[in-house]
């Protein structure tokens, strides 16, 4: 299955799932579970870099250790954020039918708490939204449940390990939103700029920025395409390929002024 093909499967379930819940709220949830999923697989991954084996992660990273302190501080110190072995997303999946919705409020709350204080501006409050809507999945605790055991089972088949992984969540990532911005109506303006206008406006910026050896950019969205990026993706100019790299590194800092010298 290629990923347009997994894209589209992942979109059509998600659409049933959804039952009721509009779309532009339905986003929400397997959006941010795709990202909980992304930062708990990173994790997973640095450890298994560092050389431990399935079993040593889930003692390195027990909250109840004797030697906890010093793996979340570790962890933090090369992620900006700890997620302990209880709170992973493949320890949910692996959990069968002792997984309950209260597993989810229990993760992403520690999460809030585990992050590092030099990522807070990064990470805070990022999982708030999916954290409070989740009473919204259901009438009670069991059909909450079932609703969120669904959709964390779909978004399982999601690779994130590998360069050519990240590919394929990209893809998919840009694809749902697209999707749920198209049953959004009016409202999807408030998340998702297609992409033909990012490009035209990127042009637009480029020749103007053309022949300056020093720009300065300011993009207070600075969302999935972030517009410059778009650009200089696309382009066999030198110095704007040059730049590419600094862009990137800068993108996560969200609405600040970026000055770089070419």
């Amino acid at each position: 299955m290629n990923k347009q093909q997994l894209a589209a499967k992942i979109w059509e379930s998600a659409n049933q799932m959804r039952s009721k819940i509009e779309a532009n709220e339905y986003k929400d949830y397997i959006l941010g579970f795709i990202f909980y999923k992304y930062l708990s697989d990173k994790e997973e991954q640095d450890l298994y870099n560092r050389g431990y084996d399935a079993d040593n992660i889930k003692e390195y990273v027990n909250e109840e250790a004797d030697d906890s302190y010093s793996s979340r501080s570790s962890l933090q110190q090369d992620l900006g954020y700890f997620i302990a072995y209880k709170d992973l997303f493949s320890t949910w999946i692996n959990m069968g039918a002792d997984f309950t919705v209260d597993n989810v409020r229990t993760g992403l709350s520690s999460f809030s708490r585990n992050i590092s204080p030099s990522h807070k501006k990064l990470f805070n409050g990022i999982f708030t939204t999916l954290e409070v809507g989740l009473s919204k999945l259901g009438a009670d605790t069991k059909s909450q449940t079932k609703a969120v055991s669904d959709l964390i089972q779909l978004i399982n088949v999601i690779p994130m390990n590998s360069r050519h992984d990240y590919d394929v969540l990209g893809f998919i990532y840009e694809y749902l939103i697209e999707r749920f911005a198209s049953n959004a109506g009016k409202k999807a303006g408030e998340f998702y700029t297609p992409h033909e206008v990012s490009l035209l406006m990127s042009e637009i910026i480029a020749e103007f920025l053309n022949r300056r050896d020093t720009i300065k950019i300011y993009d207070p969205t600075s969302g999935f395409r972030v517009i410059i990026m778009t650009v200089a993706n696309s382009t066999i100019n030198i110095r704007v390929l040059r730049l590419l790299p600094k862009f990137k590194s800068l993108k996560l800092k969200v609405g600040v002024l970026f000055r770089v010298t070419i």
